[in-house]
């Protein structure tokens, strides 16, 4: 749609001025004015772009404003904002009210919503799991536009933003499971990696996906014994060429699960939900046969629960036991490598950010960008993921159809 690979499926007979018309790009462009708020949900203590990112958005004459101490937890200081050209503001209402493009990590907060304004562009994540209609319907009011970071996609179907977000999470999943194992932490005192003569721990990781392929690739590093299992054999198929065979993979289903369970020092739930919610594929019944002192990881947990026993934790307090072991379901895990997650964040981000200064409108943006088209979740007053209008029982409308009929 407009764009220039595009070019070649283009009958001849449109003519030169079509072409022309497609080639040439528009005198006029959005103004955008690009804020970056300091987070406010639980323990998150990322920031959505690094100084380095703010300052190429500023050289391609967006305005960037950036709130107070927003980049603290990530070492980033309101003198490296200024430095890179952006605006530092006291408060969160000045940033809101001279913005019309809000970039945040989290998902806005109740105490938040009073503070956008009407016809504003927000881009953040959207934890599906914890998502209120009370959100959406005062977005709505608001007549703003959202666009999550879980639903941007490329025209191959990967998911850039939850890809690099995963691969944090993957590695990050593995070093504190080797914590919750020390005895001092409660767990059942076994060394992840093992000693000559001292059998490693055995680590099963339930799902093929990004965060389980980071996952594997760490415990292995360090020596354990890893299991992978996957509905899919072709995802497994790919981990065993990978990891060249020094791993185990095993289909999905009950039986595995519950023999793996039984075995397993670590059980990490890395499911991959391509934009839904799932059900618990591990039961309270499997989780009461694991070993005393055993660990569970939740990755998933943001999406829904990979495990019957899970709900959800925070970075203040990770960890609660039952059933003798120890489960870990923090949602934003990479908060907890805050300054290599918000730059790896900007690193991703960038580049869709920079396809704002290309046209006049949100409109136009997102007809001719497919990935920020298929991130949009709120458009024009109506949700436009089926998901969301599901969970929430809000008015749905397919994005395309109200972009046709602007």
């Amino acid at each position: 749609m407009g764009h220039l690979s595009d070019i070649g499926h283009v009958e001849f007979d449109l003519g030169a001025k079509t072409l022309e018309r497609w080639l040439i790009k528009p005198e006029k462009t959005m103004k955008i004015v690009l804020g970056i708020p300091k987070e406010r949900a639980q323990d998150e203590r990322r920031v959505a772009l690094s100084p380095a990112g703010v300052q190429i958005l500023v050289e391609q004459s967006i305005q960037v404003v950036v709130e107070k101490a927003a980049g603290s937890f990530c070492n980033f200081t309101d003198l490296d904002y200024g430095e890179a050209g952006a605006t530092v503001v006291d408060s969160p209402e000045e940033l809101y009210e001279q913005c019309n493009v809000i970039v945040k990590v989290s998902p806005p907060q109740l105490d938040e919503l009073q503070l956008f304004t009407s016809g504003q562009l927000l881009i953040s994540s959207l934890h599906l799991s914890t998502v209120t209609p009370q959100l959406l319907k005062t977005l709505i009011e608001k007549n703003m536009t959202a666009i999550g970071f879980e639903f941007i996609e490329t025209r191959d179907g990967e998911l850039p933003i939850v890809r690099t977000l995963s691969e944090i999470a993957g590695s990050l999943a593995v070093q504190t499971a080797a914590k919750y194992l020390e005895t001092g932490y409660g767990g059942s005192g076994i060394l992840l990696g093992g000693i000559a003569g001292v059998p490693p721990a055995h680590v099963t990781i339930i799902g093929a996906g990004t965060v389980g392929l980071f996952a594997a690739q760490d415990a292995l590093g360090l020596g354990a014994q890893v299991t992978v299992i996957d509905k899919e054999i072709n995802r497994l198929r790919r981990f065993e060429a990978f990891f060249n065979r020094h791993l185990v993979t095993a289909i999905a289903n009950d039986h595995y699960i519950a023999e793996l369970a039984k075995m397993s020092d670590v059980l990490i739930g890395a499911l991959s939900p391509k934009q839904k919610i799932f059900k618990p594929l591990v039961s309270e019944q499997v989780v009461k046969s694991m070993k005393s002192g055993s660990v569970i990881i939740d990755v998933s947990i943001d999406q829904g629960a990979c495990f019957a026993t899970s709900r959800h934790t925070s970075h203040t307090n990770p960890i609660y036991v039952k059933h003798g072991v120890t489960h870990y379901c923090v949602p934003n895990i990479p908060s907890a490598a805050a300054k290599t997650a918000s730059f790896a964040l900007t690193n991703t981000l960038l580049p869709f950010l920079l396809k704002l200064t290309e046209h006049e409108t949100i409109s136009d943006i997102l007809w001719k960008s497919h990935s920020l088209r298929r991130g949009t979740y709120l458009f024009k007053g109506y949700v436009t993921k089926k998901i969301l209008a599901d969970l929430t029982d809000v008015p749905f409308r397919e994005i395309d159809m109200l972009l046709a009929a602007r």
